[in-house]
């Protein structure tokens, strides 16, 4: 009796913590979704569900309404990162940064298959990209989510992207694997990424992903700027040195907080 209580209790963590996952990649969750991709029954899911949603780390817009991530799991998220507070050491970098371009700058994490705004400072142009901090987006959709996803190593993006399936936003939006694939590796070869209205219409955007100690990626800093001004790919180019002078600087503030 005991083991089975126990193979139980096992199961519903596994369970559990499989729906954080999901959360995490697909930012909305309903119950009859999550007992399909369990494979439970739905009264088990949203079981599940209320006791995520009871310690936070799951939010629901209306009574049997769907799920979305909480505010414990964005605190998870920051705190991944490790002792060094990356948007401290970033920050005055990200405000350089803003100076040289006169355009908005961001500082962005990878969470499951999106990527998450987490610091921003905001152009003083008339005409710019407001303040980007706590927006997510579809990681393959925006600069900084290239950037990083580019630095992950085949199997962790395989892992990622099981099937191979990509959500579009916008009309310029990447919904093909084989294009993302070949745009990856492209993005490997410079050394930064461009966005041109793929997660926002009326948005491009310039990004270098952040690496630890390792050459793992940590996050994502970018140029984002209104498409009036980066209209195609080879316009965001120009702005491509200086994103670049500021990831060089943030890892060396890093290494030095190391």
């Amino acid at each position: 009796m005991s083991n089975n209580s126990g193979e139980g209790g096992f199961s519903s963590v596994d369970n559990a913590l499989r729906l954080l996952e999901l959360i995490g990649e697909r930012q909305v969750l309903r119950v009859a979704d999550a007992a399909d991709l369990l494979g439970v029954a739905r009264s088990t899911a949203h079981r599940l569900l209320a006791a995520l949603r009871k310690r936070g780390f799951v939010l629901q817009d209306k009574p049997n309404g769907a799920y979305r991530p909480g505010p414990v799991l964005n605190e998870i998220g920051l705190a991944a990162i490790g002792r060094i507070d990356l948007r401290r050491v970033a920050r005055p970098v990200l405000e350089e940064l803003r100076e040289q371009t006169r355009e908005t700058v961001s500082l962005s994490l990878l969470e499951g298959r999106n990527i998450r705004f987490v610091d921003c400072v905001e152009s003083t142009r008339a005409v710019r990209v407001g303040n980007r901090t706590g927006i997510v987006l579809p990681a393959h959709c925006t600069a900084g989510g290239k950037a990083i996803l580019a630095a992950l190593p085949p199997v962790e993006l395989d892992r990622r992207y099981r099937g191979h399936e990509l959500d579009t936003r916008t009309p310029s939006s990447i919904g093909d694997w084989e294009v993302l694939r070949n745009e990856l590796e492209a993005v490997r070869g410079d050394g930064y990424a461009l966005n041109v209205e793929e997660g926002e219409e009326g948005i491009s955007a310039v990004a270098v992903a952040l690496r630890d100690i390792t050459g793992a990626p940590l996050a994502a800093v970018a140029v984002v700027v209104p498409s009036s001004r980066m209209p195609t790919a080879e316009a965001g180019r120009a702005l491509a040195p200086a994103v670049l002078r500021a990831a060089e600087s943030v890892q060396q503030l890093l290494g030095a907080e190391l």
